[in-house]
């Protein structure tokens, strides 16, 4: 275990990350017998089965996807150090899935430039389940769905209420306000050939047909992978949505009205960063965040 070095980390990662070996070599311009070996010694140096070779498509081993956690918060920790030691002014890069803090994100991005001026905020939106954490990619996020394990910190920030996301042309988007059952109630859509399926992100969205009671559930869904796709479906009437207010706040899109769901269960705003921060200034922007939600 004391002989483990940073490129067989990075091997993992990439494999992780590209599915097979060729794919991952390319990503870390190296040639393919070289990956294979350097994965090898690692499971030879660590003492247990890393990647499940069964099959064309790689696979990491519940032992592998430990490591790939720890390792990849060690890369992270390298490279932000790295970018410290040689005096660069890193961004402070806030990763987001559908949307970051709705009507309160300007004010938020506002005060950090005033109050941090040599320091630039980085909003990038990452379309997994930690929008960037586990990948690195992101030093702080935005999440609806609480992540789980050791490896990161979670907070609560609020509450806060769904809204159905509907085609302009059909009849429900004329209402004020709309129950969870009107969404899913045949005569709801009068003149349509059936009912809307619900569009669901699986690894990042809040809605679920569990939301509905029993009996009422949506009869069929579709998946998409991002709010791009999510929007641009139900804009040509391919179906409805159930998102977060925060989402309706930072998205308009032709064709899709958002309409309050005044009966839905309210959805939790989470703030996210590594056990470990990434930047030395996450504390400071996890400190203005609260501060932003609290006014």
């Amino acid at each position: 275990m004391d002989d483990v070095e940073l490129r067989h980390l990075r091997a993992l990662d990439a494999v992780a990350r590209a599915g097979t070996v060729t794919a991952a070599a390319t990503l870390l311009h190296m040639t393919q017998p070289a990956l294979s070996r350097t994965l090898a010694q690692l499971e030879s140096r660590v003492g247990v089965r890393l990647v499940d070779r069964s099959s064309r498509h790689l696979a990491l081993t519940p032992a592998g996807s430990t490591l790939l956690g720890h390792g990849r918060a060690i890369l992270a920790r390298l490279d932000a150090a790295l970018a410290d030691t040689r005096t660069v002014v890193r961004p402070l890069r806030l990763g987001y899935t559908c949307a970051v803090l709705g009507r309160r994100t300007v004010p938020l991005l506002r005060t950090w430039r005033r109050t941090h001026p040599h320091i630039p905020l980085d909003v990038v939106r990452q379309d997994d389940s930690t929008a960037g954490l586990a990948t690195g990619a992101t030093d702080v996020a935005v999440l609806r769905t609480r992540p789980s394990g050791p490896l990161l910190r979670t907070e609560a920030l609020y509450r806060e209420d769904r809204v159905a996301a509907l085609p302009d042309d059909h009849p429900l988007a004329q209402r004020e306000t709309v129950l969870m059952t009107d969404l899913t109630a045949p005569s709801a859509a009068p003149g349509l050939p059936d009912e809307l399926p619900l569009a669901l992100w699986p690894d990042t969205g809040t809605a679920s047909p569990e939301l509905w009671p029993p009996g009422h559930r949506p009869g069929r869904t579709v998946e998409v992978g991002n709010v791009d796709q999510w929007l641009n479906l139900i804009a040509t009437g391919g179906a409805f949505g159930l998102g977060a207010a925060g989402t309706a706040q930072s998205f308009s899109h032709p064709g899709v009205r958002f309409v309050p769901v005044r009966d839905a269960p309210a959805t939790t705003v989470y703030l996210a960063h590594p056990a470990h921060p990434t930047h030395p200034l996450t504390e400071e922007f996890a400190a203005a965040v609260r501060e932003t939600v609290s006014a």
